[in-house]
């Protein structure tokens, strides 16, 4: 079965909310752990338990990275578990590097086996959409995702993503429709693409933006910024119109910090996915 269509049913079975797992060294502090890989590992347990009820969870790699070794075998504990509890992990390491390098991480994430093995990766497609053909193709081999960097919220990203070519498309724009043919290639007639962007959900003028490429798009849509980051419920709704069945809204800081308490995290996935689901309805 394809990453899109696991996809398709986990949003439909557990509504449309990622939980993004974020060990920062003030969320461990926060939690009255230390920040260390016990402190790490801790987290990463009670999160899953406490999280695993989302359609999909999304862990940032940086903040197992920064441990070394050691967080990577954090990081390795935490998908296999989640992988043993039927849960789609995303994981969101953001690589992006010519094709051999990109082949090379993509045999580190994405076959059935890997050490680091996730359900879709997050990517940065700025080096060209020929240098993630592999990638793309190795994904769909194995059932697996990709999501995309595409118009994000941060405000550094805007001279990039903003910036036009002669025929006035915007670049975030143009990765939309390279995403769009790798579904067409890849996922025709498969339900939802495996193949995913990265849209930011407190961005106001989506639309304007990207123009037909988001009217046309055809994959999963990965909306961090919902919770904490400022988006609600509402701002899902009004900017993801039209593509309801594709979003799913990520929320990291606004569930954890109802942590430690697992069950503390169920409740706030609880009432977001209440929230979204009443909203997109």
């Amino acid at each position: 079965m394809s990453f899109g269509v696991k996809l398709q049913d986990a949003m439909r079975l557990k509504g449309r909310v990622c939980a993004g797992i974020d060990p920062h060294a003030s969320l461990l502090a926060e939690w009255g752990l230390p920040d260390s890989v016990e402190g790490l590992r801790e987290f990463s347990q009670r999160a899953l338990e406490g999280l695993a009820g989302a359609a999909a969870i999304k862990p940032q790699s940086a903040f197992y990275e920064r441990f070394g070794s050691a967080g990577w075998a954090v990081l390795e504990e935490l998908l296999r578990d989640a992988r043993s509890a039927g849960v789609l992990m995303i994981l969101d390491v953001k690589r992006g590097d010519i094709g051999s390098t990109m082949a090379g991480y993509g045999a580190a994430f994405l076959p059935e086996g890997a050490p680091l093995e996730a359900d879709a990766i997050t990517i940065a497609p700025y080096m060209g959409a020929s240098a993630y053909d592999a990638t793309a193709a190795l994904a769909a081999q194995h059932g697996k995702g990709l999501f995309t960097l595409a118009l994000t919220s941060n405000p550094e990203g805007k001279v990039l993503q903003r910036s036009v070519s002669a025929d006035g498309t915007a670049v975030s724009a143009q990765v939309m429709e390279w995403t769009n043919q790798v579904n067409d290639l890849h996922c025709a007639g498969a339900g939802l693409g495996s193949f995913g962007v990265v849209l930011g959900s407190t961005v106001d003028d989506m639309t304007k933006v990207l123009g037909s490429a988001f009217s046309a798009f055809n994959g999963p849509i990965l909306a961090p910024g919902f919770g904490a980051q400022g988006a609600d419920a509402e701002d899902i709704r009004r900017r993801f119109a039209g593509h309801e069945h594709q979003v799913l809204a990520s929320s990291s800081r606004g569930l954890l910090k109802a942590g430690p308490n697992p069950a503390a995290m169920q409740e706030a996935l609880v009432k977001a996915v209440e929230e979204v689901e009443s909203a997109l309805a």
